[in-house]
């Protein structure tokens, strides 16, 4: 019944990115351009698109940033880039058959057992750090 119960849920939370991904499909197959939708392609897409993000934010305070995203036309121009990595990243992963929320609750907590909280919490060392702080008998990281 556990499983049953697993199978449902799991089933449930994929269900929630496939209006999304229908959604990305058909657009995509409007226009005849799974032909161009290739892992190196859309992971290249991804990084192009993360790079016109960065733009709005490049040498910016945090005020600044604040003030920008403050004023409707800029806040949706971020949007804009925001969602174009994120049709370029679903599209990736339907191409690469991810099964998305599978995909981070391993990453999450594979992530969680390279930054326990007791070595990580209120730090930004990197998982190796946490480590080599722990075997040179530091203490917490």
């Amino acid at each position: 019944m556990k499983r049953v119960a697993k199978n449902v849920e799991r089933a449930a939370e994929q269900a929630g990115w496939e209006p999304l991904l229908s959604l990305l499909r058909k657009f995509r197959d409007d226009r005849d351009w799974k032909q161009f939708h290739n892992p190196k392609d859309l992971a290249a897409a991804i990084a192009i698109e993360a790079g016109e993000l960065q733009e709005h934010f490049l040498w910016k305070s945090k005020d600044e940033v604040a003030c920008d995203l403050a004023d409707a036309a800029k806040r949706q121009a971020v949007e804009d880039e925001f969602a174009d990595i994120l049709i370029c990243t679903l599209l990736l992963a339907d191409c690469l058959d991810i099964k998305i929320d599978e995909a981070v609750r391993k990453k999450t907590a594979a992530n969680a057992r390279k930054y326990p909280v007791s070595r990580a919490k209120g730090t930004s060392r990197k998982y190796t750090e946490l480590r080599r702080s722990r075997s040179q008998g530091d203490g917490p990281a």
